[in-house]
C-alpha cells in the first residue's frame, strides 16, 4: 500500500490578480509564503519518503515546505502541471469572460464539454495526471509520498479517483495548500479526507475571495479628457485632502503621451458595463534603469476598500514584466495611509523620500522575482 498526500500549491499571482495561470509561471504571494510556512509546520514529524511536484514555480516552492525539516530529493513532473489554457494564459479572467462568454461558461461549469483551440481539454489533463499519480504510487509501494499539483489538475484526479464526472458540482476545487489524503493498493484508491486546510487556522486569512472580476479596455485620455481629469482630481483630493496644486493640463498631457506610446498604458476598468477605475502607466520613465512607472492607479469611491485594487495593480505589474522591466515604481504621499498600506501589503517597499508641496512623498518599488505580491 502507498500512502499519498496530494497537495495544491500555495497562493500565487493569478489567484489574487484574477488572471489565468495554467502554464503561466508567476510569483508566489506574500500570503502564499505564510501558507508555505504553515504547511511546513503541519508536516513536521510526518513520515514522507518521497516528494513530487509539478515543474511550475508555485508548485515547487510549495513542495520545498516539506523539505524544511527533512533532507530529500524533489522530483518534478510535467504531467502534474495545471491545465494549459493556451491563448488564455496570463490573461485576466474578466476580459476573457467578456469576450468569450460561452467558452468561459464551459470552462467553469461544463468542463466535460470545454474546448478552446490551443488549450488542453479537461479529459486530457485527467488522463496525464492520473497516469502520473498511479506511476508514483506503484513505484513507492509501502512508502508515504507527497505530491504537489494544481487546482484543476487535482480536481481532475479526484474525478478519476471518485468515479465522478467533471461536471459534478460536488467535486471540489481544493484551496491553496489544501491536503487530500489517499491510499493506493492493488490498483485502487481509498480516500481518507479531501482538501483539509486546518493548518491555515493559525493565519489571519481573509474571507473567500468573492470580489467581482474587473475587466479593462484601452482608454484615450484625449478623447475623454474630462473623465480622465475628474478621476485624477479625485485621486489627488484623496491623497492630499485638497485640490490645491492640482494641474489637470499637465497630467492630461502626460497621459496622452503614454497612450500614444502604447494604448495598453492607459486602461479603464469596468465591473460588467459599470465604470470602476483607471490605470495610467508611463512606459518611458525609469526605463533606462529597467523600471516601470505607475502614474495613476484609481478606483471609483464605491469600489474602494473591497479588495479590488490588486486586480488593477496586477495589470501594471504584468505589463512591465512582459516588457522586461526588473521593477515597478511609484510615489505615494505620507498622509495617504491607505495607499501606503495597500502597496506595502502587495510587495512594494519604500526606497527614499522627498518633501513635496503637501508633505513627504515616498518613492516605492516592487521588484520582480522576490515572491512577495
Amino acid at each position: 500500500m502507498t500512502e499519498i498526500y496530494l497537495i495544491r500549491h500555495t497562493q500565487a499571482e493569478g489567484n489574487v490578480y484574477h488572471a489565468m495561470q495554467g502554464h503561466w509561471d508567476g510569483d508566489v504571494t506574500a500570503l502564499g509564503l505564510r501558507q508555505i510556512d504553515a504547511l511546513a509546520e503541519r508536516f513536521r514529524g510526518v513520515k514522507i519518503d518521497a516528494l513530487y511536484s509539478s515543474d511550475l514555480r508555485r508548485a515547487m516552492l510549495t513542495a520545498d515546505a516539506l523539505r524544511r525539516f527533512r533532507p530529500m530529493e524533489l522530483r518534478t513532473l510535467f504531467d502534474l502541471r495545471e491545465i494549459n489554457v493556451g491563448p488564455w494564459e496570463a490573461r485576466f479572467f474578466a476580459d476573457i469572460q467578456h469576450e468569450q462568454p460561452r467558452e468561459t461558461e464551459l470552462f467553469l461549469h461544463r468542463a466535460e464539454g470545454f474546448f478552446l483551440p490551443g488549450a488542453e481539454r479537461y479529459g486530457d489533463v485527467r488522463r496525464r495526471a492520473a497516469a502520473a499519480l498511479e506511476k508514483i504510487a506503484r513505484e513507492n509501494e509501502g512508502k508515504a509520498v507527497a505530491v504537489v499539483s494544481h487546482g484543476v489538475t487535482i480536481r481532475c484526479l479526484l474525478s478519476h479517483i471518485l468515479g465522478k464526472t467533471l461536471d459534478d458540482p460536488t467535486l471540489p476545487i481544493c484551496g491553496n495548500t489544501g491536503v487530500t489524503h489517499l491510499f493506493f493498493e492493488d490498483g485502487r484508491y481509498a480516500v481518507d479526507y479531501i482538501n483539509d486546510c486546518s493548518h491555515l487556522a493559525m493565519l489571519d486569512l481573509p474571507e473567500w475571495d468573492r470580489t467581482p472580476n474587473l475587466r479593462a479596455e484601452p482608454f484615450s485620455p484625449a478623447a475623454e479628457a474630462s473623465f480622465y481629469t475628474a478621476c485624477y482630481a479625485d485621486a489627488w483630493q484623496a491623497a492630499h485632502g485638497t485640490l490645491e496644486g492640482f494641474s489637470p493640463e499637465t497630467y492630461l498631457a502626460a497621459a496622452e503621451s503614454h497612450h500614444r506610446a502604447d494604448e495598453e498604458c492607459v486602461l479603464r476598468f469596468f465591473e460588467g458595463d459599470i465604470s470602476a477605475g483607471l490605470l495610467d502607466l508611463d512606459p518611458k520613465r525609469g526605463a533606462h534603469a529597467g523600471c516601470g512607472w505607475i502614474s495613476l492607479l484609481y478606483l471609483d469611491e464605491e469600489y474602494r476598500g473591497r479588495g479590488l485594487g490588486v486586480q488593477v495593480l496586477g495589470r501594471a505589474l504584468m505589463y512591465f514584466r512582459r516588457h522586461g522591466r526588473r521593477a515597478v515604481r511609484l510615489q505615494a504621499a505620507e498622509d495617504n495611509a491607505a495607499a501606503l498600506r495597500f502597496y506595502e501589503n502587495h510587495g512594494f517597499r519604500r526606497l527614499s523620500s522627498e518633501n513635496g508641496r503637501f508633505g513627504k512623498l515616498y518613492l516605492m518599488e516592487y521588484r520582480f522575482g522576490e515572491s512577495h505580491v
